[in-house]
């Protein structure tokens, strides 16, 4: 049995001198300045003027990504919960929000039966949302002017969980040989047929109508993490219109554009994309140890072969990167109006490691097979390769930023600098340190208690039945019932 490597913990590398060298110990190409510059000096509050979203040119080039807390209400409205996020959005200093909430465009093709819907019963409430969020950035940033707000619009699909937590009642692309199992796909009658997707296409356009009427600046086009639009991206096996070759299997997306379009709906239009996948992991039982999961590996693939179930990858060899079609997709994104991609990786479902990087695994997940800065290094130099393909007109957004840790705006504040980005998108780490960029260029340092340590509770939460939340850190969701629920799972891992 092969050794667990030993993971250098990033609360131990004490300086960036220290941060630096251990990632020269990786051989890994990840540039770090030594001090964290003050706004009036620093790249990332320089206005992103590359592009405009609902006429406003963001103030800065600082983003947060979508959230989905399993908190709303069963008929997919705002709760407490959802306010309280969306204030924390506004208090952040980000300058644009991408996509507030994974909002689903029909109740069926929600994730988890609390998942915000957007249709006229919840417009009201998810107005509400919106005001709040640019009270609070008004309140602590005095001009809302430079703050550009988007939804995110949604369908599950393989992945839908629209009535109960534990029943998957999947929609999908096309047959998977390795993922049908794991989520319940057992009939062709699961697939949905072209007429269908063309009813989808429809249930897009209303939403735009409504996130326009919301007040919304701009809607984002979820293709990513293995939800419906990312999979129809792969699908290479499916016949018909939307199958096949690029141009049928990004039908889709021209047709949901073209729809918005034809309803006379003007709202600007981003796209989320997973630029990369790779096969599916489990955790490797022969090198589980008491009851801790093992590091993760791949499942069996060799009778898959050429591997036609996935994008942005080789179909040899599904564990290698090729970009050659997410950049003809980012170009295509640029030619219909698109003004911004915002780029991240895999499935949390199915390979969350090359997606968000972490020291500590979910329930349902793995440990690390080795240090997680090598995901996180991927992930930059696909983000750069794709930023220095994209045509001029189209902002680049970046992703898996949290695992750096204290490091975080060394690192990021290079990156938009030197190009390799044009925005640095923020997701988990958000949920207990909102503002923690607008903080550190303040004063010089992030403050080290309120940074995420990836210990993935946002995510055994939902995995288990429960919210999301930050319950280690976040005093909010630490004083709740779940926090107990949460250490008891642990336990039994």
């Amino acid at each position: 049995m092969a050794e667990p490597f030993k993971l250098t913990r990033i609360p131990s590398l004490k300086t960036t001198e220290a941060f630096r060298e251990h990632i020269a110990s990786l051989d890994l190409d990840l540039p770090c300045d030594d001090s964290i510059q003050p706004a009036a000096e620093s790249p990332l509050a320089k206005p992103l003027d590359r592009i405009t979203l609902g006429g406003k040119t963001p103030g800065n080039r600082i983003a947060i990504h979508p959230m989905e807390g399993w908190d709303g209400t069963t008929s997919g409205g705002v709760t407490e919960e959802m306010t309280r996020r969306w204030q924390r959005f506004g208090e952040s200093g980000a300058k644009l929000i991408l996509g507030g909430e994974a909002m689903a465009v029909r109740p069926d093709g929600r994730a988890n039966p609390n998942q915000l819907v957007i249709n006229n019963d919840n417009q009201a409430g998810i107005v509400s949302l919106l005001d709040t969020l640019l009270r609070a950035h008004a309140e602590r940033y005095d001009s809302t002017d430079d703050l550009a707000i988007g939804f995110q619009l949604t369908h599950s699909g393989r992945f839908c969980r629209p009535n109960e937590k534990n029943r998957f009642e999947p929609q999908i692309a096309y047959r998977h040989p390795i993922l049908d199992a794991k989520f319940k796909v057992t009939s062709d009658e699961q697939i949905l047929t072209d007429d269908e997707v063309g009813e989808l296409v429809g249930s897009y356009v209303h939403a735009a109508r409504l996130a326009a009427g919301a007040g919304a600046d701009f809607v984002d086009l979820k293709h990513c993490h293995g939800y419906l639009l990312h999979e129809f991206l792969s699908a290479h096996t499916r016949p018909g219109k939307y199958g096949g070759s690029f141009e049928n299997r990004t039908r889709i997306m021209r047709e949901i554009i073209a729809g918005i379009r034809a309803d006379g709906n003007d709202i600007d239009v981003i796209v989320r994309l997973s630029a990369f996948d790779f096969v599916p992991f489990r955790p490797d039982a022969d090198r589980s140890q008491s009851g801790k999961l093992g590091p993760g590996i791949p499942e069996d693939f060799s009778s898959c072969l050429p591997y036609h179930y996935g994008f942005g990858l080789n179909p040899d060899n599904p564990l290698e990167v090729d970009l050659a079609e997410p950049i003809q997709f980012v170009k295509l994104c640029a030619e219909l109006g698109v003004k911004l991609v915002s780029l991240s990786a895999g499935s949390p479902y199915y390979n969350p490691h090359i997606q968000r990087p972490a020291a500590y695994p979910p329930s349902d997940g793995y440990q690390p097979a080795y240090d997680p800065l090598i995901d996180v290094e991927r992930q930059i130099q696909v983000v750069r390769q794709i930023r220095e393909a994209a045509p001029a007109n189209l902002a680049i957004a970046g992703c898996a930023y949290s695992y750096l840790q204290d490091f975080l705006p060394h690192v990021t504040q290079r990156l938009v600098r030197e190009g390799w980005v044009d925005v640095v998108g923020l997701g988990r780490i958000v949920l207990s340190y909102p503002d923690m960029l607008s903080e550190a260029m303040t004063n010089g340092a992030p403050v080290s208690r309120r940074i995420c340590r990836t210990f993935s509770d946002c995510t055994t939460g939902p995995r288990n039945g429960m919210i999301s939340g930050c319950f280690p850190l976040d005093e909010y969701y630490k004083n709740r019932p779940e926090f107990d629920q949460l250490k008891q799972i642990k336990k039994k891992l």
